[in-house]
């Protein structure tokens, strides 16, 4: 994951080229650390609101367009955690070839309000502007969200996003850092049938081949990093230990 630092209309912006250079900084690091695939993700806009401002699609679409161009690997896009028209028209605009949306069957609340995601209208919108090249990897009951359908199932909502059009599943722990446990894992996967399943939070090179021993992938930011924070760098060292841990 390559975590940008804040966005323009966000106290810590500081300008368009430090925020480049910092994202490209980072793809490099994780480039010869040997991943497989970057996502592009403005974390550090905070607080967090439910849509994107043309401010940040702007950003996003400039900073995502240089990643693709210097990157080696597959590029994907996450526009805050629940704007997926965003991320589905920067990652088109920009060259990418997925995206990411924490949000696609389940209604939740989080700490900027109520979600209630449209599945249909994220597909439909991909298909309205030609773009269905570009795979949705969406999540499922996610990190930091409360259900609004309390005693829902993880492999309900699997399934749903399933049946729904989403290309990949993502399945979380409780927060940052924090691995979903193996029962889910095998839930999801489960129910996921010949869709992948991928790990988005708290995989470490203690857990990574018990995680992948079950899932097809896993989405790696914070375990990356000396600290979770803005213009912190990805750790060369910390993404070869990772990859090393798994014969990499």
């Amino acid at each position: 994951m390559i975590a940008l630092t804040p966005s323009p209309g966000y106290p810590q912006f500081t300008t368009p080229t430090a925020l480049i250079d910092h994202a490209l900084a980072d793809l490099y690091a994780l480039q010869r650390g040997g991943v497989d695939g970057v996502c592009v993700e403005n974390d550090f806009d905070h607080p967090h609101t439910l849509t994107a401002g043309p401010e940040v699609i702007a950003i996003m679409t400039a900073v995502v367009r240089e990643i693709v161009r210097a990157a080696g690997v597959p590029v994907g896009v996450e526009v805050l955690l629940n704007d997926p028209y965003a991320s589905l028209a920067v990652a088109l605009a920009a060259g990418a070839r997925f995206i990411r949306t924490d949000f696609f069957v389940d209604d939740v609340r989080i700490s900027a309000g109520e979600v209630h995601p449209d599945a249909a209208g994220i597909v439909g919108f991909r298909h309205r502007i030609n773009a269905g090249h570009l795979c949705i990897c969406a999540d499922v009951q996610v990190k930091y969200s409360t259900l609004l359908t309390p005693g829902k199932a993880l492999a309900q909502s699997t399934a749903q996003a399933v049946a729904a059009g989403a290309d990949a599943i993502i399945v979380t722990g409780t927060a940052t850092g924090t691995a979903p446990t193996l029962a889910d894992v095998r839930a999801v996967k489960e129910a996921a049938g010949h869709t992948p399943v991928l790990i988005g939070s708290g995989t470490t090179p203690a857990n990574a081949a018990a995680l992948l021993a079950i899932a097809d992938g896993v989405i790696v930011g914070s375990a990356l990093k000396a600290a979770y924070e803005p213009g912190v760098p990805v750790d060369e060292h910390r993404v070869r230990a990772l990859m090393a841990s798994l014969g990499g």
